[in-house]
């Protein structure tokens, strides 16, 4: 649609660069303003990342964006202070293992788990970065996560590197993973290699545009009244939708797309007058 900057995308991001930097290249070969990203990668990782520009940045809480899918290389006796590679302080030398003895503990994390998330984070304390707090060597404690594993399989092992893939639920860690199949090993490990291969329904595809209607973790809704009811944000009733029972909907109408949550019979906006390009 001419003149519209509305844009929902995966691209594909290199190692060694921040997730902000690649996004501020992205705003300048595109030429835009206003765009975002979801699910920050560390710099040394690589991979997928959903870019949407203009109006679609809103959308981001309501796509399909779960199980993600990794692929990691861990690094048997390096040390590291960040877990990868951009923080090792000392190298070991650890035994050989058997492939089988590999392949059961990796399994053994199949299921939830609980664990530290990296002091090297983009997580929150009190507003700021963990990552932004480690740097400055300062003391802090991060509360312990939950992930569900879905699936853990072994690619690879040519010690002391063994890879593997990962499917996670959103928020996992991929990092802090590695670390504890090291430990459970009876080693240190860190990772030297890490890439996201899918967030859920996303995957690299040349950053081919994207319909978010075909993306959102949402049901197609029917509003059986006047549409200008929701174009002007008035108040709706449950009764005037084809589906009343509560959960997250989405209605297209005239070029536009709305999000709306329906619980208790109530109807709230959760965005409104999206414009569809």
């Amino acid at each position: 649609m001419p003149g519209c900057e509305n844009r929902l995308f995966v691209a594909y991001k290199p190692s060694f660069i921040s997730s902000n930097a690649f996004l501020s290249e992205i705003k300048k070969r595109y030429k835009v303003k206003k765009a975002g990203f979801s699910g920050t990668l560390d710099p040394f990782a690589r991979g997928v990342l959903i870019v949407a520009f203009s109006q679609y940045t809103k959308l981001f809480r309501f796509l399909k964006k779960s199980p993600k899918v990794y692929r990691a290389t861990l690094w048997l006796g390096a040390e590291s202070e960040t877990l990868d590679l951009e923080g090792i302080v000392k190298i070991k030398e650890v035994p050989k293992f058997r492939e089988s003895v590999i392949k059961e503990v990796l399994k053994s994390f199949e299921g939830e788990i609980e664990y530290y998330p990296p002091k090297f984070s983009a997580k929150k304390i009190g507003g700021k970065r963990a990552y932004e707090m480690a740097r400055a060597d300062r003391d802090f404690k991060l509360k312990k996560v939950k992930s569900e594993i879905y699936d853990i399989k072994l690619v690879c092992y040519s010690h002391p590197f063994l890879t593997f893939e990962i499917s996670v639920s959103e928020g996992g860690y991929a990092r802090s993973i590695g670390d504890l199949i090291a430990r459970k090993l009876g080693v240190c490990g860190a990772l030297s290699y890490l890439e996201r291969i899918r967030e859920g329904e996303f995957f690299y595809e040349g950053e081919k545009e994207l319909n978010p209607s075909c993306y959102l973790n949402a049901k197609e809704n029917f509003y059986l009244n006047d549409i200008e009811n929701i174009e002007k944000g008035k108040v709706l009733r449950a009764e005037d939708f084809k589906f009343r029972e509560d959960g997250d909907y989405f209605i297209k109408h005239n070029g536009l797309l709305t999000v709306i949550k329906i619980k208790d019979k109530r109807v709230i906006y959760e965005v409104n007058g999206i414009k569809l390009c």
